[in-house]
């Protein structure tokens, strides 16, 4: 693909900027974010010059939920649009986190179909993030596109955790006190927090009428680069506390991250494609299976386990959850596979081989 003008909201993140790494060297890349184009010292389409070659990248700077014309003019004659916008769900679900986590969402989703309809050359192409998180935990059968169980209910989804509990406990006891127990408060605390942020971003998306921009919902599942969850896996490795989590039984469904830059540049190209797409690797891994494959590629031998107590005690110091670690993600990529589209990372192994050459050896080892 070369020659395309590609925007990309809310690209500062890992996968964002992976993105632009992909896209830019034969690509115009408009990254639209809180920060300018004054964040890499480069005035507006100016071109930069990293150390991998030569860029057409400028940042652009937006809100996350206004239509402005500093942004919404870059949408019109733009090949393709990509949604990365949202407040990250690395961080404990208190009432704030979760109204912002669902603000971000919903809001920068809803002002880009307002800048696609106001567009007299609307893109061909809206492809927007969505989550692998959204089926439910499962450990007997795989969730595709067609089949894949889709739950709200929270006693399918999130895995037992006691901190959790002793918090819905507390904030049902309140819920009841304050509100009763036909509330909207008080029913709200059965259903899980993770899959109603999937299930309502994806409805945000799709409700956004763009007769004449091609729609795609993103089921992306954890992504390895260089950058992202890899750091924190490294550094388990390096003090020798790689090891499964709870009972490393949960599936870890995983893609690479030019992987998923070759999807969204397939579904370009095969203008037939819309709807929702699994991009996962089709080589699903335990959580053992997932460590044990990394230490092997990084040379330790040792790596120690850590219980699900452990866990719940090391998210609520660093500030995150342990459904990240501990719920069952089994996804395949059945749509992609069906309609021809071949993964350069098949399997997990040669993702890491390749993401562990390109790092110097202090990022995941001790010495």
């Amino acid at each position: 693909m070369r020659n395309k003008k590609i925007i990309i909201a809310g690209g500062s993140g890992f996968i964002g900027q992976s993105l632009a790494n992909y896209f830019g060297k034969e690509n115009e890349v408009v990254i639209l974010g809180r920060q300018s184009g004054d964040r890499h010292k480069n005035s507006y389409h100016q071109k930069l010059l990293p150390a991998s070659g030569e860029y057409k990248l400028c940042y652009v700077k937006w809100n996350g939920r206004d239509v402005e014309e500093t942004w919404s003019k870059e949408i019109n004659g733009a090949d393709i649009v990509i949604n990365l916008a949202g407040k990250s769900v690395n961080c404990r679900y208190h009432k704030k986190q979760k109204k912002e986590i669902f603000d971000s969402r919903t809001y920068a989703t809803k002002a880009i179909g307002e800048a696609i309809r106001r567009a007299t050359q609307p893109p061909k192409l809206w492809v927007n993030a969505a989550s692998a998180t959204i089926y439910k935990d499962t450990h007997d059968l795989p969730n595709d596109e067609f089949t894949g169980k889709i739950s709200d209910w929270k006693k399918d989804n999130m895995p037992y955790n006691l901190i959790d509990h002793i918090r819905y406990r507390k904030n049902r006891l309140l819920a009841r006190l304050l509100h009763g127990r036909n509330s909207v408060s008080y029913k709200e605390l059965e259903l899980d927090f993770s899959v109603r942020v999937c299930k309502l971003w994806e409805k945000t998306f799709f409700d956004q009428a763009t007769p004449a921009t091609r729609k795609i919902a993103l089921r992306t599942a954890i992504t390895l680069g260089k950058g992202g969850v890899i750091t924190p896996y490294l550094n388990l490795c390096k003090f020798g506390l790689g090891g499964k989590h709870g009972n490393g039984q949960q599936m870890f469904s995983w893609v690479h991250e030019e992987d998923v830059a070759r999807m969204i540049e397939w579904l370009f190209e095969n203008g037939k494609t819309e709807g929702v797409y699994n991009c996962v690797a089709p080589n699903v891994v335990s959580n053992y299976s997932f460590l044990k494959t990394l230490r092997q590629v990084t040379g330790h031998r040792i790596g120690l386990p850590a219980s699900t107590w452990m866990l719940e005690a090391g998210a609520l110091m660093i500030g995150t959850e342990t459904e990240l670690m501990l719920k069952s993600r089994w996804v395949i990529p059945a749509r992609a596979l069906q309609e021809g589209f071949t993964f350069k990372y098949s399997l997990l192994k040669d993702a890491f081989e390749q993401i562990i050459a390109g790092l110097p050896r202090n990022k995941y080892h001790l010495f």
